[in-house]
């Protein structure tokens, strides 16, 4: 099941559901973005391009996040298909969210780093069927500027909503049927990506 963890499992690794050109991220909208989103295959013009943009390649993490679509302002789940070739490129063009000594001279250095990256990358605990923390991470991609427009324009390859499906997942988590929920999530294998893509965005 999706929720049980393993020795094997590492702490930091991308686990995402992905075909060979696509890999499905999650967002949570007002469904006054959110359905015309789905509807359309495209973020309406009330989706704020100057703002930043969380996606989250992790469906349990995004129902932690949004409560299981019943946090006001998030009622509308979204799985969002992108291009693999965009995923990436905002990975190759992220910094970490925050302040790591090992890895930045400094915080002045650090601060100029985010200031001038269209993407950063925090590591979060990925969650169980019970939003429970688990021991490994899972990624979190937050777009501005150019990443943003990016993947509005040019990364998007579908939008569904899956409201339903998160709102049937959650009422078999409440009726104790952990099996079948488990059944019905979506499989987020680890996604193949190159070591020299994460090697700047270590935790």
């Amino acid at each position: 099941m999706h929720e049980e963890t393993t020795v094997t499992e590492p702490k930091f690794r991308i686990r995402a559901r992905h075909t060979q050109t696509t890999v499905t991220v999650y967002q949570a909208y007002h469904p006054r973005i959110g359905g015309p989103a789905a509807r359309t295959g495209r973020f309406p013009s009330a989706w704020k391009r100057d703002r930043m943009t969380w996606i989250k390649p992790s469906f349990l993490w995004m129902m932690y996040r949004c409560g299981w679509g019943t946090k006001e302002g998030q009622e509308t789940v979204l799985a969002v298909d992108i291009s693999r070739e965009g995923f990436e490129w905002a990975l190759r063009h992220a910094c970490l969210s925050h302040y790591v000594p090992a890895l930045h001279p400094g915080q002045a250095a650090w601060k100029r780093e985010l200031a001038r990256s269209p993407a950063r990358v925090q590591w979060d605990p990925e969650r169980d069927l019970h939003l429970n923390p688990l021991p490994h991470r899972s990624l979190q991609l937050g777009l501005a500027g150019e990443a943003a427009a990016r993947y509005a324009d040019e990364w998007i390859v579908g939008i569904e909503d899956v409201t339903p499906l998160a709102t049937e997942i959650h009422a078999l988590v409440r009726s104790g049927r952990e099996d079948r929920a488990g059944e019905l999530l979506p499989v987020e294998p680890p996604y193949p990506v190159a070591d020299e893509v994460l090697a700047h965005l270590p935790a």
